[in-house]
């Protein structure tokens, strides 16, 4: 391994550290996919007080309703109705998801989402902090696809039509 390096003034050490940082990438980008299936002691307990009747955002092989809409059916341009289950991609369209839930609970339904807990985000404090129900999850999930914990928080974000009013 070697000895470690020896850095004249601190100004050179915090570069090095940034240095080292920018090779490694952020950390919600060490999953090679954005997509992560939904736990399914999560959506069974979820689904006892719920019952769902669409999934929005699901693979053939991963749906948890017999009604589902799957990337290549968008379902972002497909109308959300009754009660919907939101597991959406975590990547750079969250936010796209995350104003489709807002939306369709204005036009009447109930959609229920597992996302990161990303509080620090405009969708975050645009959507979720004053028009929906949050409930934070303990701990970090294990998604089936994953060999490990997540390493993010979730929680599971409720739009009811009559909190999503602006």
């Amino acid at each position: 391994m070697g000895r470690p390096k020896v850095y004249l003034n601190n100004a050179q050490k915090q570069a090095a550290y940034r240095q080292r940082k920018r090779k490694r990438g952020p950390v919600i980008h060490w999953h090679k996919s954005d997509e992560w299936e939904t736990p399914p002691d999560v959506f069974a307990a979820l689904d006892c007080e719920f019952s769902f009747s669409t999934d929005v955002a699901a693979l053939p092989d991963n749906a948890k309703c017999s009604h589902f809409y799957t990337p290549g059916q968008d379902g972002l341009k497909q109308k959300w109705q009754g009660v919907c289950w939101m597991n959406p991609p975590y990547g750079s369209v969250l936010r796209q998801w995350v104003k489709k839930a807002f939306q369709s609970a204005v036009a009447g339904a109930t959609i229920v989402c597992l996302l990161p807990a990303r509080t620090d985000t405009f969708w975050w404090h645009e959507y979720v902090l004053p028009y929906a129900e949050v409930r934070y999850l303990r701990g970090r999930l294990k998604f089936n696809n994953a060999g490990n914990s997540a390493t993010f928080p979730s929680v599971i974000v409720v739009f009811r039509p009559s909190s999503a009013l602006p």
